[in-house]
C-alpha cells in the first residue's frame, strides 16, 4: 500500500460512540425496521462507525476475473477499497471526504484506469453509504439515519455519506429481519455513453456471517440495473464473500 492511500485510510478509522448496542436503542422505530436491526447488530456490540473488510470473489471486466481486497470502510464519511485482479492489476477505489477517484495499474506500471472529478465522486460516495449493510451499527438513528417501513419486508434508511444523500431500500425476512437484498438510484455511467445519470444498482445477498457482534451478508452479487431485466446479462459485475471484518474500537 503506498504512503497517500494509508494516509486516507487512517483518516477514516472514526472512533466508535461511547456506548454499546442495547435493544432499547430502537425502541420507536418500525417494527420491520427494530427486526432488522435487532438481527444485524448484538447486545453489547460496540457502536463502531468504521470496520475494516477482507474479502474476495470475482469482478467483471469484459470477462469474469478473481479478486482480492481488503477495505477502510465508514459509510457516512468514506471507504478505501485497494484490490488486486487476476494477480496482475492492482489499485483502488476511494471516496474520503466527498473526494473520490479510481487508479488502477497492470503488473505495477501502465496505468489502466484513472478517474476522478465531480461525477466519480458522487457515485464513490452514494456506493460507499451503501456498503453500511457492512456495518450495520452506523445505520442507528443516532448517527443521523432516518427510517421508513414501506410493509413487513421492505425498508427505507435515508441519511448520507458527507453531503450526498442516499435512499438506501432493504429488503428483509418478514419474521426474522435478515436482510435479503438492497438496491439505490446511483449516479453512474455504465454504458459509458458520456451521460451520467441515476442508474439503478443493488444486489442480493446469498450467505450470511456474523463478525465481533455485526451479522452481515458475507457472499452475494451486485451490480447496475438492479431490478430490471438488465441486471443479469450486462449489469451484474461483482460477486464477493468477506472473509474477515472488524469494527473499528
Amino acid at each position: 500500500m503506498d504512503t497517500d492511500s494509508a494516509q486516507l485510510e487512517q483518516s477514516l478509522l472514526l472512533p466508535p460512540a461511547q456506548a454499546a448496542f442495547a435493544t432499547d436503542e430502537v425502541e420507536g422505530l418500525p417494527g420491520p425496521v427494530q427486526r432488522y436491526l435487532r438481527w444485524a447488530v448484538l447486545p453489547g456490540t460496540p457502536l463502531a462507525r468504521a470496520a475494516r473488510l477482507r474479502m474476495r470473489g470475482h469482478i467483471k471486466l469484459g470477462r469474469w476475473l478473481p479478486f482480492s481486497a481488503e477495505e477502510t470502510l465508514a459509510p457516512h464519511a468514506g471507504f478505501v477499497w485497494p484490490a488486486s485482479v487476476l494477480g496482475v492489476m492492482a489499485g483502488s477505489d476511494r471516496c474520503v471526504h466527498g473526494d473520490g477517484g479510481m487508479d488502477w495499474k497492470l503488473l505495477g506500471r501502465r496505468t489502466v484506469v484513472h478517474a476522478e472529478g465531480p461525477d466519480v465522486s458522487r457515485s464513490a460516495a452514494e456506493r460507499g453509504a451503501a456498503e453500511a449493510i457492512w456495518v450495520p451499527t452506523v445505520l442507528l438513528p443516532r448517527f443521523g439515519v432516518t427510517w421508513e417501513a414501506i410493509d413487513h419486508s421492505h425498508l427505507v434508511a435515508r441519511y448520507g455519506m458527507g453531503e450526498h444523500p442516499v435512499e438506501n431500500h432493504l429488503h428483509v425476512d418478514p419474521d426474522t429481519g435478515r436482510l435479503l437484498r438492497f438496491h439505490l438510484d446511483r449516479w453512474g455511467d455504465p454504458d459509458e455513453t458520456g451521460t451520467w445519470r441515476p442508474v439503478p444498482f443493488g444486489g442480493d445477498a446469498t450467505g450470511w456471517r456474523t463478525f465481533g457482534g455485526v451479522t452481515v451478508p458475507s457472499a452475494g452479487r451486485v451490480g447496475w440495473f438492479y431490478g430490471t431485466r438488465d441486471f443479469v446479462p450486462r449489469g451484474e459485475f461483482f460477486r464477493y464473500e468477506i472473509t474477515g471484518l472488524e469494527l473499528v474500537g
